[in-house]
Formats: C-alpha cells, structure tokens, sequence
C-alpha cells in the first residue's frame, strides 16, 4: 500500500460535494481519481478548500488550511501553483493540467516549476501542444480522464424525440449554437428542442463579468422557448445520465480552453451522437462518421445536426458506434496509470 497526497487550491469541493450536484470537470476528476487510487487499496489524503476534515470511500479529505503529510510515495498537485511543492519530500511529484498549459509561462508558475520540476500530466495530445517546450518539468505525461463507471454501461436503445443536448460552459459556443439552433436547425426539424444544462453553479463561483456574460447567454436561451430551447439548472452526476439518456445529439461548437472534454465523453459513452467542430480537443473526443461528425464549417456543422435529428438510420449507425468504441477508460484504468509512475 502506497501513501498517497493529492491537493487542489481551486473552489471549495470534496467527495461528498462530487455526489450531491453538479461539479466541473477538473473536480470531478480530481475526486474519481482519489476515490480510484483509494479502491486500489493506497492511503490517500486529498487536500481541498472543502470546510472540514471527512472520511469519504477510502479517501481522507481535509481543508488545505490544515496542511498536509511531509512525505509521501506519490504527491499529485493539481493546477494551482501554491501546491506544486506543497509536500516536501515526496517519491514522486505530479503536476496535474486541466487547462491549456500557456499560463504555465507565468512568473508565479515557473519558480516552482524549476525548482522542484514535477512530471506534467497532461490528457490528450492537444493538450500536450499547449506545454511551452522550455519550461522547467521532470517530464511529460499523456494520461485521459476516466468516465464514471455510470456513464459506462448505457444499452443500446431506440432513437429518441429531435431533443439535442448542451451540457458544458455557456460561454464555450452555446451563443453561436443557439444563433444556429434559431435560424437554422430548428426551423428544418419539427418538433426539434435543445435542452442546455449550464450555469455558474457548476463552477464554485466565477468573477462578476464571468457571471454577467452568462447571464446575457441563458436570458438568450430563455427567450428561445419557442424555438424549441429548453433551460435546465446544472444537474448532478445521476440526473445527468438521465438526460443523456434521452438525447438525441450533443451538439457542442469546442473551445480552444477544452483540453479534454469530460461533457462529450459522458454523452458519447452513454451512445449520444456528437457533432462539433476541430476546435481545441473536441476531435479527439469523436470519431468522425463513426460516432458523430468533426465538422469543417458552420454549413457541414448545421447539415449534421439536422441529419442526426431527422435520419434513424444514421442516428443507429452512430449510436451503436458511440456504444461500441466511447465507452473510455475507467477510473480505475487512469488511476493504474498514475500508479505506473511511482
């Protein structure tokens, strides 16, 4: 049995916050990973901004605050760079990227960075273009998010009502979908809806102009009721396998900040076709004719989406595909391979 250290200096979060609603994607991670390395029967503490100390699934939680052991086999600091050497004497150090890794060319970051030159954990090969080649590290690892083990066992069933789904960030294209979805999608499929699961609630708290621009995005979508658009408050992680399970299509723009995509791995292990665009790491997350569809422009972006909504045929084809080739890796799969670098 390994000791093992993980810490996050992000929002306020811990195991038990992972099952009672909704959580971004880099927490989510962050917990199935602790609770994975757990299962496998090391002693993992992980360190949060969560307000007390907590026993949860084999993983012990407390505040950051409080601090943390002074060695350990194998410390995973996340993101942040006030825990890149937070403990001091560890077997291994992993630096955990969630984001594009530009920002890593910071001041705040690269004195740490140099000084105690963690392995980089990226999740895919887009995200790995990101890391400057210069900065200071002990090495570079690819290693994917894992899928929820509830996401994972979806059986294949009969093609559903045109109800698209949007599950990410708002500001990540759903103002350019919806400006698609009005004009576009809608009006060439009857009885077409695009139900949006997104708000800030998600995200622990986001600056005033983060909030506002959100606001502006689902007052939009609020207005677009009787295009169809149909607002849900972000839903935790059972409730959204519910939804995923009744739609259609993700239909999902991609963001240059999207290093893997966590939204489009669940719809796609749940057998949800996808159609996006090759923007940041989406593409990684389809395979283009098989699953969904990787589309070069807005016009191929609207001929798909219609297509997947109206087309049985073509809905089976790449539900099955989806269900056959996306169910992803498991956490404990990822967790075994964070294991591997000890």
């Amino acid at each position: 049995m390994a000791q093992m250290v993980m810490a996050d200096d992000g929002i306020a979060f811990d195991g038990v916050t992972a099952e009672a609603g909704p959580l971004g994607g880099a927490e989510t991670a962050f917990v199935a990973l602790a609770e994975a390395l757990a299962a496998r029967g090391h002693r993992v503490w992980a360190r949060s901004h969560c307000r007390a100390p907590l026993d949860h699934k084999g993983v012990g939680w407390a505040p950051l605050g409080d601090g943390v052991p002074q060695s350990c086999d194998l410390y995973i600091g996340n993101r942040g760079h006030r825990v890149i050497g937070l403990v001091p004497r560890p077997g291994r150090r992993l630096f955990w990227l969630h984001n594009p890794a530009r920002y890593l060319k910071k001041p705040r970051m690269l004195w740490p960075l140099a000084r105690y030159r963690p392995t980089l954990i990226v999740t895919g090969r887009y995200h790995a273009q990101t890391v400057p080649g210069w900065v200071p590290r002990g090495g570079l690892e690819i290693i994917p998010y894992g899928v929820l083990d509830r996401f994972r066992h979806a059986a294949e069933r009969e093609p559903p009502p045109p109800h698209a789904i949007f599950t990410s960030n708002p500001l990540r294209g759903l103002d350019w979908l919806l400006d698609l979805w009005e004009t576009r999608i809608a009006p060439a499929v009857p009885g077409a809806e695009l139900h949006i699961y997104a708000g800030p609630a998600v995200y622990g708290g986001v600056s005033a102009d983060a909030a506002q621009r959100m606001a502006a995005v689902l007052a939009r979508a609020d207005a677009l009721h009787a295009r169809g658009v149909r607002r849900h408050q972000p839903a935790g992680r059972e409730k959204l396998a519910q939804a995923l399970a009744g739609a259609r299509a993700m239909l999902y723009r991609g963001d240059p900040g999207e290093t893997f995509c966590l939204a489009l791995a669940e719809a796609q292990a749940m057998g949800v076709p996808a159609v996006v665009q090759p923007i940041g790491s989406v593409a990684e997350r389809i395979v283009d004719g098989k699953t969904g569809h990787i589309a070069a422009s807005d016009d191929a972006f609207v001929e798909a989406a219609i297509a997947v909504l109206r087309d049985d045929d073509l809905w089976r084809r790449w539900h099955r595909g989806a269900l056959a080739t996306q169910r992803g890796l498991s956490w404990d799969e990822v967790a075994a391979q964070f294991e591997a670098l000890m």
